[in-house]
């Protein structure tokens, strides 16, 4: 029984019935469309006001460090194997079938997760924007089912499910155009909060810098990390990208950088506007400019946080796509999910599955206590990754590399360490959680992949 056969890597592009439309300009969109939303729109507050207090910009700069050198590995594989597929491809070209099995579970779980926490971000401003035209939904449409509070399911997070499934089924240069759009007007709303509220910034809101002490920055880190995700769902566009070999490396790092930059001026002025007992809100942006009276501005920025908060969705569920269709197509999974539409080139039912069970989770299932298994299983990815570009410079020396991770073996193995330590600060419930899903995926592949996978067949 051959657990760890590997995937051999095909010379030169491969054949796919997806449609190679992407360049660089449109991953760098795609990238900041799905890094710039949950994280600047609702995890500063939190993650201040919680762990780190106005040292949170010390946070960004760890999560943005293990982020960092996690991409440098990720675009020398994007350029070496350009498939779909992401962290579960490349697992499989460097360890073996049962690593990919397990890196492409915990990707499930990252983007199922994450999909459904950002549509409920989503549903709460949405909501909060209807109310100030006077327009309130029945309670029991307006949160996910908890009969106590007499909801039963967040209604407008399942549409908003609904629309996105619906655009990423049409195809998916129409899909980038719009996150395009969307991308430039919400870069607009965070440089509109930092030309405002820079004025508004009181030097003593900064003290003290770190109230919780190392420890409660490096606990904001692990947290935030969830914000840097988006740089792994470009990866997963690698079947669509025009020379994925120039273009993936460019859209992974530029992203990151735009993105961290911002982070860290946001995080700074948004401190020091508001006092840190405050800041405990789900839209802490939005939050500090009514602090100061700045309503009209504050108004535009709730606007901006539906906008970025779609962009954040249309990305994730494109990545949760992409991925079903690459472990389809490699039989681990049902082939129905590898089906593409001749007239769209797109995975069709990979899309719609993706819609519905994110919609369940979303709708029904209230995620407070599971946010933290999206940061776990996206630093798990990130350190596999980092590993496995180590692994194949020993092992495949000849594989035509596009691009070449620098400072090898320290980059990697910086990127094994910071994710390990981050990894490490989480909590018992999220550790627990996260080995019954890995759990649970090991009986799906010992029942069914193992049995089914294409490489079974050679």
């Amino acid at each position: 029984m051959d657990l760890f056969r590997k995937k051999p890597v095909s010379k030169g592009l491969p054949t796919s019935s997806l449609n190679r439309v992407l360049g660089a300009l449109d991953l760098t969109m795609l990238g900041v469309g799905a890094i710039i939303g949950t994280g600047v729109f609702v995890l500063t507050g939190v993650a201040a006001a919680k762990y780190a207090g106005p040292a949170l910009i010390i946070s960004f700069i760890i999560a943005g460090l293990a982020c960092a050198f996690a991409a440098l590995c990720y675009s020398e594989f994007a350029s070496m194997i350009p498939e779909s597929g992401s962290a579960y491809t490349y697992s499989y070209v460097a360890f073996g079938e049962l690593i990919a099995w397990i890196l492409g579970w915990d990707l499930i779980l990252e983007y199922g997760l994450a999909s459904s926490a950002v549509a409920s971000g989503w549903s709460g401003y949405f909501q909060g924007l209807l109310s100030g035209f006077g327009i309130h939904l029945p309670t029991a449409l307006t949160s996910a089912f908890d009969p106590s509070n007499g909801t039963f399911i967040d209604l407008p997070a399942v549409l908003i499910i609904f629309l996105v499934t619906l655009l990423l089924s049409r195809g998916v240069k129409e899909s980038v155009k719009i996150n395009a759009i969307m991308v430039i007007v919400k870069v607009a709303v965070v440089l509109l909060f930092i030309v405002v509220g820079v004025w508004y910034v009181e030097p003593v809101n900064w003290d003290p810098f770190m109230p919780f002490g190392f420890s409660g920055v490096v606990t904001g880190a692990a947290v935030v990390v969830f914000a840097y995700f988006g740089f792994d769902a470009v990866s997963t566009a690698a079947e669509e990208v025009k020379n994925p070999q120039r273009n993936l490396p460019i859209g992974i790092l530029s992203a990151l950088a735009i993105c961290t930059v911002l982070y860290i001026i946001v995080s700074l002025i948004l401190t020091g506007i508001v006092p840190l007992d405050l800041l405990n809100v789900k839209d802490p942006v939005a939050f500090a400019l009514k602090f100061v009276g700045q309503d009209w501005a504050a108004g535009f920025i709730s606007l901006g946080a539906i906008v970025g908060i779609t962009t954040v969705l249309i990305v994730m569920m494109f990545g949760q796509t992409r991925l079903f269709y690459a472990m389809s197509r490699d039989g681990l999974i049902t082939k129905r999910l590898s089906y593409v539409h001749p007239k769209t080139h797109v995975p069709t039912f990979s899309t719609w599955t993706t819609g519905l069970l994110v919609s369940l989770f979303a709708g029904f299932v209230p995620l407070d206590k599971l946010a933290e298994l999206t940061s776990i299983g996206t630093l798990f990815a990130f350190a596999a990754v980092s590993l496995g570009v180590a692994v194949l410079r020993k092992t495949q020396p000849e594989l035509k590399r596009g691009f070449k991770t620098p400072f090898m073996p320290f980059i990697p193995a910086l990127a094994v360490i910071f994710c390990v330590y981050l990894m490490m600060q989480l909590s018992a419930f999220t550790w627990k959680g996260f080995l019954v899903w890995l759990t649970l995926g090991l009986i799906i592949y010992f029942t069914y992949g193992y049995k089914h996978s294409r490489l079974n067949k050679v």
